[in-house]
């Protein structure tokens, strides 16, 4: 009876090993699992940036394929202008400001 219960016993720790083993497997999968969809999701932020990105610059090199675009580049990059062109400044109105007369007794403290 007492070597049915030994082995018994054996049995069940040897089970309990082989369980906390599966379960220390399964923990770890799940972690590597976690990091691959964590990549996962990153590198589909990164190739959606890269394709507006992509779209931006098709659009610019579109935009420079034609004298006019290859013109306001060049005006903007170096501040050029043609031959004959006049350089028009726009300046902001003053702002209408009245100021109220100065009394008689005003007048006579500002000249202290």
């Amino acid at each position: 009876m007492r070597a049915k219960q030994w082995r018994e016993g054996f049995l069940i720790g040897i089970l309990v090993l082989v369980a906390a083993w599966f379960i220390s497997l399964i923990w770890g999968l799940a972690g590597k699992a976690q990091i691959a969809v964590t990549q996962a999701n990153d590198a589909k932020r990164q190739y959606q940036a890269l394709e507006e990105r992509k779209a931006t610059l098709q659009a610019n090199v579109a935009a420079l394929d034609t004298s006019r675009g290859r013109d306001a580049a060049i005006r903007t990059a170096f501040g050029v202008a043609r031959p004959g062109e006049e350089v028009i400044v726009v300046v902001p109105p003053i702002p209408a400001t009245s100021t109220p007369p100065l009394s008689w007794w005003q007048v006579i403290l500002s000249w202290f």
